[in-house]
């Protein structure tokens, strides 16, 4: 297996990347990352003393450096994450959102159909795996999940550009016969994070004794899956998943923002004793952001059953991990923000 991961640098998939590094069938992993705001060498610093690992500089929209990369390292496998993914920033400016998810999705694929069809190379598909959320589903009520076969309805130019993509993806299976499989999946939460995000930001926050921002009730509810076990559901899936087919990954955790909020002030006042403590006092609602989905929640009864996939984590247990690393760990965050 010679795989390219993209987005190798960002949150999933440095995480990702820390997992690969121990899978016997990968000859060749490559991570292309062009390193935004949200992509930092530090997330995957060490595995270049890895020999199977390479990284390359590369952003999605460049056709031409895309289909060099698919066909210098001759990609069998492609773990596709690299995406613009925060949803304030795509209603404040969409444009890199639609380059970026869409046009650089199109672009992979369109490297990976040449590198199958070329002359001289084994007439072998490559295999793409496209690492999607579940915003492309819109917003639940009170009561529900989203299945595989729900309709879209994204409500954000972010959850807009992932629900094409996706759409992209698809459309490859059924009209050139590529081998793709896609997975949705719920909040992301874990070590490497960019600080942008709600449980990052609210750490840095109560560390910093700065009010914490919650957008209107804190009532949207989230269903929450720790990052290292949406990295065993990747390759579950990219390895034995079945072509054509979705799969959604969920943490079986649902919580309202507003709980998570309290429940992060109350781990940092006991690791963090020194504080001083009531941290809750710090909350302050701030007006709802525009096109705020109410709820989500996955059912991820499938990958359970076809594919043998649990998380290994409650939310419990992967927060605490979580809180316990950001606060070990405030130099990479100082070293993120001011790069």
């Amino acid at each position: 297996m010679n795989l390219l991961v993209t987005g190798g640098c960002g949150f999933i998939g440095s995480n990702l990347l820390r997992q690969l590094v121990g899978q016997s069938e990968i000859r060749t992993l490559i991570n292309l990352d062009c390193l935004t705001y949200a992509g930092h060498p530090a997330n995957v610093r060490g595995l270049e003393s890895d020999p199977r690992y390479r990284f390359e500089k590369v952003d999605l929209r460049d056709q031409s450096e895309v289909v060099r990369v698919v066909k210098q390292h001759d990609i069998t496998h492609v773990l596709h994450l690299a995406a613009e993914s925060h949803v304030d920033r795509s209603i404040s400016g969409p444009a890199d959102f639609i380059t970026t998810n869409i046009v650089g999705t199109f672009n992979l694929l369109e490297a990976c159909r040449s590198q199958w069809l070329s002359p001289g190379t084994p007439q072998r598909p490559v295999r793409f795996h496209h690492v999607s959320t579940d915003e492309v589903y819109g917003s639940l009520g009170a009561t529900g999940y989203f299945l595989e076969t729900t309709p879209y309805a994204p409500n954000s130019p972010y959850s807009a550009s992932k629900a094409s993509s996706d759409m992209l993806v698809r459309a490859y299976h059924h009209t050139y016969g590529m081998p793709t499989v896609v997975t949705n999946c719920s909040n992301n939460y874990g070590p490497f994070q960019f600080p942008e995000k709600l449980i990052p930001v609210v750490i840095h926050k109560i560390l910093a004794r700065q009010p914490i921002p919650v957008y209107g009730d804190g009532l949207n509810v989230r269903d929450w899956l720790f990052v290292e076990d949406h990295a065993g559901a990747l390759w579950q899936v990219l390895t034995r998943g079945v072509s054509g087919e979705t799969y959604n990954v969920g943490g079986h955790n649902e919580w309202p923002n507003i709980r998570i909020v309290e429940l992060l002030c109350d781990l940092v006042d006991e690791m963090k004793p020194e504080l001083g403590g009531n941290s809750r006092k710090l909350i302050t609602y701030v007006k709802d952001r525009p096109g705020h989905d109410r709820r989500y929640a996955i059912d991820a009864s499938r990958i359970e059953r076809d594919l043998g996939w649990r998380p290994a984590h409650t939310f419990e247990t992967g927060i605490r991990k979580t809180v316990r690393w950001y606060l070990d760990n405030q130099e990479w965050s100082t070293e993120v923000l001011h790069r």
